[in-house]
């Protein structure tokens, strides 16, 4: 009988790699939901091509456009974040929530509400929330699957595993655009620059959370959720080659890595056919062709976002929603041209510093409704500090 799956973030790169894998066998699955954004062209040709039962846009204003473009497909079309919720709610038996930002959130929570495995790309559902993500998750009795290439490489360096006996994780950065950069260079850097990855094939935000180091700063804060390991026994190194996705140390002095091709197939693969393996249509290494891996200490100088997500996660309550709020409105703001590059760290840092003085709404009991809160309000402290800067 095929699985049923949903994909939230269809139109997105994990969410196209993930259709890439459920294409190439087909028979075996039954889509329910395809969600997007602006892209409804592609939105549309896949959820006719896979005959989902439903397209979601984010976008209401969108709507039209996409019924048009499902017209006569028999493919049902809807718009908006309640849409979004809806088909999340829907019996599925594996849903992969790749919506970027904390509009991911909902959508997850309406997922894992209804029973199904979550296959979790959503960093932000972690960062914001990730105590009352995995209670719900425990009280429902379903599974999270990390998706996002070093928390897959550490899930599956620990099957098998007492994680009483791990020492220390290491996750790797490839350190972006920038790694290589004088750091006087660093504020003239331009969008197109910070867009481009050296090693991945990635979306243009993440790209630029790469380069910042702020995507590595939020994996950091993941782990921590994820795992439930002390945040010192979490480092982080610098590998250029992007092979080593992630290093499990344990108290007998071993260390464990996961070596694989920089293609996010294999993460998603992982968690899509969990608890088995299957043939990836990935890279296969050559060890000798390689030659060498390079390692590097990071630079908190260059990339900042370490040392801020660090002192999150000092802070506790739900700063990680200030700094991811903070983080989103800080790239909005590169993205626009109103600050530099440089100028993203310093405006997470001064809203963090702002809602650091409201401890008692930080540290106010976690729900989905005091995170929004939360949300909105760091949200609008970091415009006002882009605004400052750009004025």
């Amino acid at each position: 009988m095929p699985r049923r799956v949903s994909i939230l973030g269809a139109t997105g790169s994990i969410g196209q790699n993930t259709i890439d894998l459920i294409r190439r066998d087909a028979g075996d699955y039954d889509v329910v939901a395809l969600t997007g954004a602006g892209n409804i062209a592609q939105l549309a040709a896949d959820a006719i091509e896979l005959g989902a039962d439903v397209a979601v846009t984010a976008r209401d204003d969108l709507l039209d456009e996409l019924r048009a473009a499902l017209q006569g497909s028999g493919v049902e079309a809807a718009a908006g974040a309640g849409a979004l919720v809806e088909v999340a709610a829907r019996p599925a038996d594996w849903i992969m929530s790749a919506i970027v930002g904390a509009a991911g959130l909902a959508p997850g929570f309406a997922a894992l509400e209804q029973g199904s495995t979550l296959a979790l790309a959503n960093k932000e559902s972690l960062v914001c929330a990730g105590k009352i993500l995995l209670d719900t998750a425990r009280t429902k009795g379903t599974t999270i699957l990390p998706v996002d290439s070093e928390h897959s490489a550490i899930f599956q360096a620990l099957v098998g595993e007492d994680i009483s006996a791990i020492e220390r994780i290491i996750i790797t950065a490839s350190g972006g655009a920038f790694r290589d950069w004088p750091l006087q260079d660093l504020p003239q850097a331009t969008l197109d620059q910070a867009s481009s990855h050296p090693n991945w094939d990635m979306g243009q935000r993440i790209t630029i959370d790469s380069a910042s180091m702020f995507n590595k700063a939020m994996e950091v804060i993941e782990t921590r959720e994820f795992f439930g390991v002390d945040p010192a026994q979490i480092e982080v190194l610098v590998h250029p080659q992007s092979m080593i996705h992630a290093l499990v140390g344990f108290n007998d002095g071993g260390l464990m890595a996961h070596v694989g091709p920089p293609d996010m197939r294999h993460a998603i693969g992982y968690a899509l056919h969990y608890p088995h393996r299957k043939r990836l249509p990935v890279e296969r290494l050559d060890f000798a062709a390689i030659g060498q891996f390079e390692f590097r200490a990071p630079d908190d100088v260059r990339w900042p976002a370490l040392r801020l997500a660090r002192e999150a996660m000092a802070t506790g309550g739900m700063m990680g929603a200030v700094f991811n709020a903070a983080k989103e409105a800080a790239l909005d703001g590169f993205v626009a041209g109103q600050i530099n590059f440089v100028q993203m760290a310093e405006v997470v840092e001064d809203t963090m510093t702002h809602l650091d003085h409201q401890s008692g709404l930080i540290h106010a009991t976690m729900t989905l409704d005091n995170v929004y809160k939360v949300d909105h309000l760091a949200r609008e402290a970091a415009k006002a500090a882009i605004d400052k800067r750009a004025g």
